[in-house]
């Protein structure tokens, strides 16, 4: 009986960041997928680009995209910031084979890391403890 309190005491107490980044995670890699799937189509150079890490500057970009596709320029949660590991940007297209690309996303002190290895969508992926301090 304690260790199923103790289970549920400790699910219940969960950063409340890390779930908000892992929303804002998910929310970019559906938005990556829809806009290279929208590259590929129309045979856009299209990417995606973080905003610089200011205060203030907040947010992302679609590269590459006409006004008609409405693509979003903002995170859901105020503090989050990205950044794209070796490049200022991701290529998203027009070429189906993109090359490996990452993205670092940080809300607070939690941080999450979306990779792609060029041929398959964008995930999140596991970082080795040591790695993510």
């Amino acid at each position: 009986m304690i260790v199923i309190a103790s289970s549920v005491a400790s699910l219940a107490m969960r950063d409340p960041a890390a779930t908000r980044l892992e929303h804002e995670a998910a929310r970019l890699v559906a938005l990556l997928e829809a806009a290279r799937t929208e590259a590929r189509a129309a045979g856009l150079p299209a990417s995606w680009e973080p905003q610089a890490m200011q205060v203030g500057a907040e947010g992302f970009h679609f590269v590459g995209f006409p006004p008609s596709s409405a693509l979003p320029s903002n995170w859901l949660t105020p503090g989050v910031t990205a950044e794209v590991s070796g490049a200022r940007a991701v290529l998203l297209g027009p070429e189906p084979l993109i090359g490996a690309q990452r993205i670092v996303l940080r809300l607070d002190d939690q941080r999450l890391v979306l990779e792609t290895d060029g041929i398959g969508p964008f995930a999140a992926v596991a970082e080795p403890v040591a790695a993510a301090r």
